[in-house]
């Protein structure tokens, strides 16, 4: 049976990076701060299942900003409180939490150690735009994007990694 937690390991991707979505909600179109830069902002909730003895679950509302390069994901619990924030940009990644401050060399390295799963940031960036970005390993489900819904899978490496995200309208 899965284990659903928040734990420091959980809150740095929460809900990214992340997939048993919570289903409600409507979509949003990114809001641009710079079309030039590609910096965009969206916000809604994420879950991210990691098939992996014992599975983990993670459910989360976030808000993201920037991009691939430079950015900030705040994580939120269903009632509001902040659970994390997650901040990079090049050479190094930082992660908030409850007054704690822990710092690494890149985003893949933060979110994989935070939630012991890989996940491709920028894909995940080209997904919330509409562009399915092609992975070794991960299928995207774009058919949903129009409607603020993200559906995207992990097979290979193990463990199964599922996904998913629903943008506020």
């Amino acid at each position: 049976m899965s284990r659903l937690f928040l734990s420091r390991r959980s809150l740095a991707f929460a809900g990214l990076v992340s997939s048993a979505l919570i289903m409600s909600g409507c979509a949003s179109t990114p809001t641009s701060i710079n079309q030039q830069d590609q910096t965009d902002v969206w916000a809604g909730r994420l879950s991210l299942q990691i098939h992996s003895e014992p599975a983990q679950a993670f459910f989360a509302g976030f808000e993201l900003r920037g991009n691939a390069q430079q950015g900030e994901l705040s994580l939120t619990s269903p009632i509001g409180s902040t659970l994390g924030l997650m901040r990079w940009s090049p050479g190094q990644a930082t992660l908030a939490t409850g007054g704690e401050i822990k710092r690494y060399s890149s985003t893949d390295e933060l979110i994989e150690k935070s939630t012991g799963a890989a996940i491709p940031l920028s894909a995940l960036f080209d997904w919330l735009r509409g562009t399915n970005t092609v992975l070794s390993g991960w299928t995207a489900d774009l058919s949903r994007q129009q409607d603020g819904r993200i559906d995207a899978t992990r097979r290979s490496p193990a463990p199964l990694t599922q996904l998913r995200i629903v943008l506020n309208q």
